[in-house]
């Protein structure tokens, strides 16, 4: 019998080492290497082979069969949108969040309201009775939801074969064990083996595979890189549990576009989604205070406003501090520089706090002006009238860059009640003024916008 090969694993980043290192060559972690088994003779042939199903020699792709795999609908528009439009058969999903911020939730939420197609659910966390409990205070209960909980692979593939289901969901993929690697469950090699074999048994009976994965305090999803290099589609659960709202989004989608967004809303019964987020997020602002300022932002194809909120002060303890909520530090510092150089405002000595409403992150370079705006209200204690919103890029010379889209960013501030709306000179082309009821107010130069709003 041969004898097994073992190998030093980084359980942070999978570096491999034929002998223990202090500190990984690859990530640079102190006393990650753990020692696994690479090879081992099978005992239970649970890896299957493709080689029926895969062509024995090279063809012409002109001679490859195209099928058009209808997606299946799934009852949840936000999960749906991010998908670009449902879930591909034979695709490999992964979603990774922190804990409690309701990957389980929205997963069997999704379960439950997936009426008509069977659904397996495979928990290595819970208890079955616990899942129960949860599952009666989010939905309705019905027959095409099973419910499995182990931690075997093995057992878990034998389950699969005999339900047949048309969906399965792992909780959590750092929960499986194959018997095939002689190591813990959450090593990088249990990871790689048991993800492996869920993503062959998906492309051999064209089922659909939910995998729910850990993170690491980084916020990266547990266990190797490569595992989301296998996988069909990579989606972050991201939000405050301070806060109501969650965001949904992903990283990798072989089956639609990456920048679209899910908003759900969570309450005591399950995760609501948030069919308008605008009007919600503006909900709760207060007028006639400074610092606040709306922005016309878009996430994907949707269209959002956004309350920017800021706060100027004397520095307390002479080193000025920049602290942002839901927006990157490095472009405010960006911005400050900005307002230094090219509008002469002395704001280098002061503490600069900036916070997203809702607890939203922005990505959007469009965000830029209402930040300013934000800054310069707060800085100048003037408050900038409620009925004002802005969008457009801020370059390094002072100049208002446009931005896309704009013509969805007009009519969604339109719809809402707004007046003016603040946009670049350069990037009007094409759009009509006099077919919004909204007041377009183009500027080139950000010392153009605080003339017009302070004087």
């Amino acid at each position: 019998m041969p004898k097994a090969k073992t190998t030093f694993v980084c359980q942070n980043c999978g570096t491999q080492s034929a002998k223990w290192l202090g500190k990984c060559s690859g990530c640079n972690e102190w006393n990650t290497l753990v020692e696994e088994v690479v090879y081992k003779e099978s005992k239970s042939g649970l890896r299957r082979s493709f080689s029926e199903q895969v062509a024995k020699r090279p063809i012409p792709i002109t001679e490859v069969k195209a099928e058009a795999n209808d997606r299946l609908p799934i009852p949840d528009n936000e999960l749906s949108r991010v998908l670009g439009g449902g879930i591909v058969p034979g695709s490999v999903m992964l979603i990774g969040g922190d804990p409690g911020i309701g990957k389980s939730t929205l997963l069997l939420q999704l379960g439950l309201n997936f009426k008509g197609v069977k659904t397996l659910y495979v928990s290595g966390e819970e208890s079955a009775n616990q899942i129960r409990m949860r599952a009666e205070r989010i939905g309705n209960l019905h027959d095409d939801l099973l419910l499995l909980t182990d931690t075997s692979l093995e057992r878990v593939m034998e389950r699969i074969d005999e339900t047949e289901p048309s969906l399965v969901i792992i909780d959590s993929i750092q929960t499986l064990q194959s018997p095939e690697i002689d190591s813990v469950p959450g090593s990088v090699a249990q990871i790689r083996e048991c993800t492996g074999e869920l993503i062959q048994f998906a492309k051999e009976s064209n089922t659909p595979v939910i995998l729910i994965g850990h993170i690491t305090k980084e916020g990266n999803i547990a266990g190797p890189k490569v595992m989301e290099h296998m996988v069909d589609v990579v989606l972050q659960f991201e939000g405050d549990r301070q806060h109501l709202y969650r965001l949904l989004r992903s990283s990798k989608n072989r089956f639609g576009s990456t920048n679209e967004l899910g908003i759900y809303e969570m309450q005591g019964s399950g995760l609501v989604e948030v069919d308008n987020p605008s009007q919600v997020l503006l909900s709760q602002r207060d007028e006639g205070l400074s610092g606040s300022a709306i922005a016309a932002s878009m996430e994907g194809e949707r269209p959002m406003m956004i309350e920017v909120q800021s706060l100027v002060s004397t520095a307390a303890y002479g080193t000025p501090q920049r602290t942002t909520t839901g927006y990157d530090v490095r472009r405010l510092h960006m911005l400050l520089a900005v307002l230094e150089k090219r509008c002469g405002f002395n704001i280098g000595k002061f503490d600069v706090f900036l916070n997203m409403a809702g607890g939203i992150r922005v990505d959007d370079p469009a965000i830029d002006l209402s930040v300013i705006c934000s800054i310069l209200s707060s800085s100048e204690d003037y408050p900038i009238p409620g009925q004002i919103c802005f969008a457009g890029e801020v370059g390094l010379s002072g100049e208002i860059r446009p931005v896309t889209r704009i013509e969805q960013r007009i009519r969604e501030a339109e719809k809402l009640g707004f007046e003016e709306i603040y946009l670049s000179g350069y990037g009007l082309k094409g759009v009509d003024p006099k077919s919004f009821k909204i007041t377009i107010r183009p500027v080139k130069r950000v010392d153009e916008v605080f003339q017009s709003l302070f004087g």
